[in-house]
């Protein structure tokens, strides 16, 4: 006698399968997978969540980006009017010296040496003790205008002096002076244009401590803004 034949509906349903009736489109499951009781998330989960953080990074780069162009704009404006007083020293001193040699020379040097000079200055004692936070508002002011000062009037000024001074001697543009007063002849030759480095000075103090406050309030701000979208 033949065995009947079982129902193989029958036999899905013993076994906790599910069976599509006729007329319905199967149903995908989605199931959760855990790997060393960690979450694995699904492809739909993984394809919201990189678009949120891709905006996150563009937004951390504007926020570096805007704040480095403003901190450069700042300090090469600094060198730019460091560079200016230098020419104007050298302008100053070759008058006051007689001398007309080598005008391409002494300009160049004295236009290219403070500029130089005062962005790497800048740079080590400004911007990367602000960005270390061991700066206040005051000693940030404070630093970029001796900056200014040492970099934009005394330097140039030396600078422009000795280059000149040994000009006058090589080309005897000036009577020599006496054993034992030679800088003094030389500052008593030039005390008139001399005066308008007074003015050179009162400027660079002035916009030193401009753009050390400038520079201290766009750092305090970008990491204002990073803490907020953190």
């Amino acid at each position: 006698m033949a065995a009947p034949k079982r129902d193989s509906r029958s036999d899905l349903r013993d076994g906790g399968g599910a069976v599509p009736l006729d007329g319905e489109a199967p149903q995908v499951i989605k199931t959760t997978l855990f790997t060393h009781g960690q979450l694995i998330p699904s492809l739909g989960d993984a394809k919201l969540r990189r678009p949120m953080v891709m905006e996150v990074i563009e937004k951390k780069f504007e926020y570096l980006r805007k704040e480095k162009t403003l901190n450069i704009h700042g300090t090469l404006f600094l060198g730019a009017t460091t560079s200016f007083c230098g020419t104007m020293a050298n302008f100053i001193f070759r008058k006051g010296l007689k001398v007309k040699y080598d005008a391409l020379k002494t300009y160049a040097s004295l236009a290219t040496l403070p500029f130089l000079s005062t962005i790497v200055t800048y740079k080590l004692f400004v911007t990367d003790a602000l960005c270390s936070g061991n700066l206040s508002k005051e000693s940030c002011a404070l630093r970029s205008s001796l900056v200014s000062i040492i970099c934009g009037v005394l330097y140039p000024s030396a600078l422009a002096f000795s280059k000149n001074g040994r000009l006058a001697v090589k080309y005897n543009t000036v009577p020599l002076p006496p054993r034992g007063r030679v800088i003094l002849h030389w500052l008593l030759l030039c005390q008139t244009e001399m005066k308008a480095i007074g003015i050179a000075l009162i400027f660079q103090t002035t916009f030193g401590v401009i753009n050390g406050v400038q520079h201290y309030e766009i750092y305090q701000g970008t990491l204002k803004k990073r803490v907020y979208e953190d």
